[in-house]
């Protein structure tokens, strides 16, 4: 699976407006600030994810932006969905099935990824925004040595490349 650096600040912003869920509306300000993201391109995260319906914005003096549902309710499987598209390495899992079907010889192989494919959206569609956050931890010493594979199990790929 690939989620883009794109797709993990929508992660990373979804969190951090989850963790102030009964907070009110946050200013994109504060959540670039917070989550160590580039404010313009969250900006549009942001505008992506409020098309989708997940979150909303609130104008005037007090306003920013906030979940549209509890976080209880929105699965980490839409949020990578909107952004980065399917979860299959190859496509939906129709386009693999289809493959499984057609190509007897390297049907194995795409019953393989079909396999990764239904043990990562199932881990992602049983995963809320409840389920992943807590207290958040200071900027300074935040993660310690070897921490990098515990923090993030997936590969995060630059968008168009992989890096």
């Amino acid at each position: 699976m690939k989620i883009s650096q794109k797709g993990l600040y929508a992660l990373q912003a979804m969190m951090m407006l989850a963790r102030r869920y009964n907070q009110g509306a946050i200013r994109i300000r504060d959540i670039a600030y917070e989550e160590d993201l580039p404010e313009k391109f969250l900006e549009l995260i942001l505008l992506e994810m409020k098309n989708a319906r997940m979150v909303e914005s609130v104008r005037g003096a007090n306003g920013g932006y906030q979940l549209r549902r509890p976080p209880s309710e929105v699965r980490l499987s839409e949020i990578i969905r909107l952004i980065d598209g399917p979860l299959a390495p190859f496509g939906d899992a129709e386009q693999l099935r289809s493959l499984i079907d057609r190509d007897a010889e390297h049907r194995a192989l795409y019953q393989v990824f079909l396999d990764v494919r239904n043990a990562a959206a199932r881990i992602l569609e049983h995963t809320t925004l409840a389920d992943i956050v807590g207290p958040k931890t200071p900027k300074k010493g935040r993660k310690k040595k070897g921490d990098e594979a515990a923090v993030l199990p997936m590969v995060v790929h630059g968008r168009g490349r992989d890096t």
